[in-house]
């Protein structure tokens, strides 16, 4: 219990409207007022967003494809009529069938939305190759363009600094197969390769892991412990200096693992955690929007219920806390890193749970096996390792020395 200033006795509740919330500069809304009333309508996008210096406006909440398979036009379909305008793949993407899917769907309404797609440019890759992946792409995606074309889940600056990279995008600009570049990243060394991409000038757009697990600010308001506080302090100056120079902002990773299902017991009064978790992340305006996988008709309408809000309910902010107290020891932060020096053997923690989430709490093990695959390293050292070096690695007390060689053996083929 906590005494308010009058020295008379407030509820732990009470005490985190009152004080701990509103006192870091948190806009909070009544739960009775627009965020309920977002639930109660037709589902759809009540706000566009400008895409930093592309002019690009598209629906702040938007079709994240990274699951999307065959036969599932649908799912894009009914997103298009809630007015999403803006549909993210990539050639990796269920092998292909996600921009298969998406072309099909969207085939006849090119000129009513925006398509992104990206490839996995390497430091030493050609031109020609990066030609290659994105001609396959358009093929597709049945486009002779894609709006905004990425180098993606880049951890590595020497990516962004490939001379080949500058070239490629210089030709297929001039010949009309992209608008705009941009870099994503969610591993280690993110802040690193976002501040190289931002202060280049070559990049039009960023799309990076963000949450209210990885924000200190977040956990300020509960406890004043910082010791499992996850590690990207540096995210909020980055999107503020995007904003300022230009560069469009959109974030992906917003329900810091996805387990909806955990949350429902805790659900009441109009707000569902996913709506608490974009109600946050839209909150910062330097975030032009966010990218969620939609897989279901009912998904992407509980999605959209949050859609316009510039503010955080009042009622979100105890929600996302218990979330991330249940699983808070399970869930890897994207980009944290932390323990990237402890494996002698020179596993990638930290991509190697990342790959463990998508099996786990997306429940997409194909997706998991795909990106698993595509590791220069993985965990198949960790098979005949006693575990000790990692005992203990992650500041957020991730058991990853039980963790590693089970999800080794899960995603390997």
């Amino acid at each position: 219990m906590k005494r308010s200033r009058d020295g008379s006795i407030i509820g732990r509740r009470e005490f985190l409207k009152r004080g701990v919330l509103t006192g870091v500069g948190v806009s909070l809304l009544p739960l009775a007022g627009s965020a309920s009333a977002a639930l109660e309508a037709a589902p759809q996008i009540r706000r566009y967003s400008t895409l930093g210096r592309t002019g690009l406006k598209i629906s702040d909440i938007s079709f994240g494809a990274s699951q999307l398979t065959s036969g599932q036009e649908d799912l894009v379909l009914h997103a298009f009529d809630c007015g999403v305008n803006y549909f993210d793949s990539a050639e990796t993407y269920t092998d292909g069938e996600s921009e298969t899917t998406v072309g099909n769907a969207l085939k006849g309404k090119r000129d009513k939305v925006f398509l992104t797609s990206k490839t996995i440019a390497q430091a030493g890759d050609s031109r020609a190759s990066m030609m290659t992946a994105l001609e396959g792409s358009l093929r597709r995606l049945q486009t002779d363009h894609v709006d905004v074309y990425f180098n993606h889940a880049v951890n590595d600056p020497a990516r962004l600094k490939n001379p080949e990279w500058y070239e490629f995008v210089t030709q297929a600009k001039s010949q009309g197969k992209l608008r705009f570049t941009g870099m994503s990243g969610h591993a280690g060394n993110l802040a690193e390769c976002l501040d190289y991409a931002i202060d280049s000038g070559h990049y039009d757009v960023i799309l990076c892991a963000h949450n209210f697990g990885q924000d200190p600010r977040f956990f300020q308001r509960f406890t004043r412990n910082f010791d499992f506080v996850a590690r990207q302090p540096e995210l909020p100056r980055i999107m503020a200096k995007a904003t300022a120079k230009g560069v469009g902002v959109v974030v992906m990773k917003t329900l810091m693992g996805a387990r909806l299902n955990d949350m429902r017991p805790y659900e009441s009064g109009g707000a569902t955690f996913s709506q608490a978790a974009f109600r946050w992340v839209l909150s910062n305006h330097n975030v032009d929007a966010l990218i969620v996988s939609m897989t279901s008709r009912p998904m992407i309408d509980e999605y959209l219920g949050a859609s316009g809000a510039r503010a955080t309910a009042a009622a979100d902010l105890p929600l996302l806390n218990r979330y991330a107290t249940l699983n808070g020891d399970s869930q890897c932060r994207p980009a944290c890193n932390e323990c990237a020096s402890a494996c002698p053997f020179g596993v990638p923690i930290a991509d190697v749970m990342r790959t463990r989430m998508y099996a786990r709490d997306y429940g997409d093990l194909r997706f998991a096996r795909t990106e698993y695959a595509m590791l220069s390293s993985n965990a198949a050292a960790c098979l005949t390792c006693d575990a000790k070096p990692c005992a203990g690695a992650c500041p957020h007390g991730i058991a990853t020395d039980l963790l590693l060689a089970p999800t080794h053996r899960m995603l390997v083929a």
